[in-house]
């Protein structure tokens, strides 16, 4: 299906794999889920991008935290 988007000046375009929402941990060895990865999106997409970075790989790193990474990860973040 062809989506056409608007996009204008200061916008960021989020794509990722399902890697990151797959991983299990947390307290209850669950999966991260795509809902939480939105709302960590939306909440720093504010910040600088290198910020968000940081804050991306470190709640990733959190969540699995002592659990092998279950998939290959990619998230690519583009600023207009």
């Amino acid at each position: 299906t062809l989506e056409i988007f608007k996009i204008e000046r200061g916008d960021i375009v989020y794509t990722f794999t399902d890697g990151y929402a797959d991983q299990f941990g947390g307290p209850k060895g669950k999966k991260f889920k795509y809902k939480q990865l939105e709302n960590n999106l939306i909440a720093n997409s504010d910040k600088p991008m290198e910020e968000q970075k940081v804050l991306l790989l470190n709640a990733f790193d959190k969540w699995k935290e002592g659990l092998e990474q279950v998939d290959d990860v990619l998230l690519i973040a583009i600023k207009v």
